[in-house]
């Protein structure tokens, strides 16, 4: 048996302003109709004998990843979510810990979600080769055949010599080289793109941990042990997991052990790091451009032209990058990765919220998007899902004005309860406790109009909540 063990705890800085710290690459639809985490459970459900995934990601967006596996129809077998992210080796590490205890003769596939991986059955004959390796108690990492001089990636170099029909033996890791020594690692045909995805026994992995970095393998135990089931989550426990040193399992495992060997995988790969990569995984058209949305292009090439809702015009220009979002609008060369990940920061200083959230803004129970604010006031546009229902709350600085668009709403305002429909309307004061719920079978659309002295989300007192939540 295989346990996907899919980690989902990254942010993608470098595909701002559509990526954000609290809507990652991971969920965004890049490369076709699933997202990318989508994609990846998928992918792991037609491997042979692959058991339900095991899903590790930032508690913050726990609801919607929880909802786009729903959506595809997978149930995973947990979802842990993180205090606060502690890089791979601690994710990986509790992951384990679950794995060893519930399928103790199961092999772990460990696979980020933000990557593409188009070519699924050479994929799953990788993954039986590496199986063997992992039955003979080593640590198997893929390996990429790279087709260009990438900068971008990491490496690893194999010895060719000591090939098996199934594997090499490891023989170092080269962090991201500059071009020239890229191009030789190509060239030499001794190197491959590091993937980042590992094969192997819970045990073998844990044991190893244990003697090259024992205190993430014991912090990780106690977080495991005393972790806490909340609605159809698994919460490590937070004192234990923030303890834990925050190490890429390639820095605290792979590179330090004699027992990692390497399954070559000539498929196509990429781990969309930059709008760059992201354009080669998409089909341009004939000037070489790559649009989507509402954009008009005149003597452009080899661009990437994106908008999300307005109208984009884009004259005279080649290799670029143009990216719009109801709040933020990108313009860079498509060679400046790292440069837009130094913009981010420079926002993130700033106090810009637009690192960090977009407009619309993603809930367990649906979403809200803002629509207009100035002095005083803020309009919001919410969609509540069939079922779902807001927390029993109220605000300490502001009133709200609900107006019925679209479904039915059962309202709580103080001690009574009032079912709205389309056009209708009602009115939350200041200070009085209240509570909306769509008890219909299509979506509940409604306008909030809020006023009053400060308007932040943070003016939330929650008394009740069936999602457990206390701030998000």
């Amino acid at each position: 048996m295989i346990v996907p063990v899919i980690l989902s705890g990254g942010s993608g800085t470098r595909l701002w302003p559509l990526s954000r710290k609290m809507y990652p690459k991971q969920l965004l639809s890049l490369t076709g109709e699933h997202s990318l985490l989508q994609e990846t459970a998928l992918r792991s459900s037609m491997l042979k004998d692959a058991a339900p995934p095991v899903v590790v990601c930032n508690e913050s967006y726990r609801f919607m990843v929880a909802e786009q596996l729903r959506r595809i129809s997978i149930e995973p077998d947990a979802i842990f979510l993180e205090p606060e992210g502690r890089n791979s080796a601690p994710a990986i590490t509790a992951a384990a810990f679950h794995v060893q205890q519930k399928y103790p003769d199961a092999a772990m596939l460990v696979m980020p979600s933000d990557h593409v991986l188009t070519e699924l059955n050479e994929f799953g004959r990788a993954v039986e080769r590496g199986l063997v390796a992992a039955k003979q108690n080593r640590l198997v990492l893929f390996g990429i055949a790279p087709d260009r001089p990438e900068t971008g990636y990491g490496y690893i170099c194999i010895n060719r010599g000591l090939k098996t029909e199934n594997f090499c033996p490891a023989a170092g890791f080269v962090e991201k080289p500059d071009a020239a020594t890229a191009a030789a690692y190509v060239e030499s045909g001794k190197y491959l793109w590091n993937a980042g995805i590992f094969l192997f026994s819970p045990t073998t992995f844990l044991e190893t941990l244990e003697k090259l970095e024992p205190e993430i393998h014991n912090c990780c135990r106690e977080a495991v042990i005393k972790a806490r089931s909340d609605l159809d989550f698994i919460r490590l426990d937070p004192k234990s997991f923030s303890a834990c040193p925050s190490k890429s399992v390639d820095y605290a495992v792979m590179e330090k052990t004699d027992n990692l060997c390497v399954v070559p995988f000539s498929g196509s790969w990429s781990d969309i790091g930059s709008w760059d990569s992201l354009m080669r995984e998409r089909k341009t058209d004939e000037a070489g451009n790559v649009i989507t949305g509402d954009v008009v292009a005149s003597n452009v090439t080899d661009s990437f032209l994106h908008s999300s809702g307005r109208l984009i015009g884009v004259v005279g220009m080649q290799n670029v990058v143009v990216v719009e979002t109801a709040d933020a609008v990108l313009v860079a060369d498509r060679n400046s990765g790292q440069e837009v990940s130094q913009l981010v920061e420079t926002l993130r200083r700033q106090g810009r919220e637009e690192v960090s959230v977009h407009r619309r803004v993603y809930r367990p129970w649906g979403t809200y998007e803002t629509v207009d604010n100035g002095e005083r006031f803020q309009v919001k546009r919410i969609v509540v899902k069939p079922g779902g229902v807001l927390s029993l709350q109220m605000h300490h600085h502001r009133a709200e004005h609900w107006i019925v668009v679209k479904g039915t709403a059962k309202v709580t305002i103080g001690d009574a309860e009032i079912m709205l429909r389309e056009d209708q309307s009602t009115y939350i004061p200041l200070g009085t406790k209240h509570r909306l719920l769509n008890p219909g079978k299509i979506n509940l659309e409604l306008i909030e109009v809020q006023t009053g002295s400060y308007l932040g989300e943070d003016d939330i007192q929650r008394f009740e909540d069936v999602y457990g939540r206390s701030e998000d």
